[in-house]
């Protein structure tokens, strides 16, 4: 049996979202290097702060500050941190009361070792050097064996609030394209497009899948299909994507190749793109080296009739 393909794969993306009051406030507490709760009807004090009581539903928007001291409430020893993870030194994942209220929030402690660390442990926060109104500017709590500390009363006011934050969402992971797909990329670096048939509905799918999705078989016979085909629905990109040098405005179709029962998508070039159709007949254009077409350009042909590809919309 052929070696199955496998590669590391990154998904980024910056998630943007905008603060209401409460979460503003209890951000910009931080970056001013206070903690600030919120006092739900029935008087407990929720760190970190909700706008809503989880327990009535009522909204809640009375602010009222913590100390900085608190006691662990459970714990979890972190002997290998990741990237992005707040200590770059073997850590306790920690959930943490801080004195003055009702619930705890997580973060980091950072310990000696596993042994150093046991629920009841006093704690305290240690703040960042430089704090701009996010989570992080807790950079972690260390053990403490001081008196509580003292809130000053703040009341949750700040000039210049914190409005917004960009979170950096980022899913590292290894994938395998199984037997299937790796055949079909091993045929691709070859210049040739294989898919596969299913054995009970004859329909061939490319890229192959494994199994038919409509009778649920295995499948297995490769089929070789195209090189060309006809473009069934496109659209047009007038975004243009940082990690990709093509000039906008451009056409990414999908692409019903000749033999094949199931559509791909790829960009089309060499053609204007607002005479880019449906039917439009299009050959792959390689690129020295590449493992796949780098786009697909009309061959002359006359346009594809529409009842030979409308079941591939």
């Amino acid at each position: 049996m052929p070696e199955v393909l496998k590669a590391p794969l990154v998904v980024e993306f910056p998630f943007t979202r905008s603060l209401g009051p409460v979460q503003s406030a209890f951000l910009t507490g931080l970056r001013e290097r206070v903690v600030l709760g919120v006092r739900t009807g029935d008087g407990r004090v929720l760190v970190p702060p909700v706008e809503y009581d989880p327990v009535t539903a009522e909204e809640i928007r009375d602010l009222v500050e913590v100390a900085p001291t608190g006691t662990v409430t459970t714990w979890a020893w972190n002997p290998a941190p990741r990237r992005g993870q707040p200590l770059t030194t073997p850590f306790a994942w920690a959930v943490v009361r801080l004195d003055g209220a009702d619930t705890a929030l997580l973060h980091a402690l950072d310990a000696p070792g596993p042994d150093a660390v046991r629920t009841g442990l006093r704690v305290r926060v240690r703040w960042a050097a430089e704090r701009t109104g996010a989570i992080t500017d807790i950079a972690c709590f260390e053990p403490y064996d001081g008196a509580p500390g003292e809130p000053a009363g703040h009341t949750g006011v700040f000039q210049d609030p914190v409005t917004g934050i960009v979170a950096p969402a980022r899913l590292d992971y290894t994938y395998s394209p199984g037997r299937a797909q790796t055949a079909y990329i091993n045929a691709l670096s070859g210049r040739r497009t294989v898919g596969e048939r299913c054995p009970a509905c004859r329909k061939v799918y490319v890229p192959p899948r494994g199994a038919c999705p409509t009778c649920g078989v295995a499948t297995s016979e490769q089929v070789e299909v195209g090189p060309r085909g006809t473009v069934t629905t496109f659209c047009i990109v007038n975004i243009k994507a940082k990690n990709l040098d093509i000039e906008v405005p451009y056409v990414y179709a999908h692409i019903a190749l000749d033999g094949a029962d199931l559509a791909l998508h790829g960009r089309i070039g060499g053609i204007p793109y607002d005479e880019v159709r449906m039917g439009l007949r299009v050959e792959p254009v390689w690129t020295e080296g590449a493992r796949y077409p780098d786009h697909y350009r009309p061959t002359g042909e006359p346009d594809a009739d529409y009842d030979t590809y409308k079941e591939l919309l």
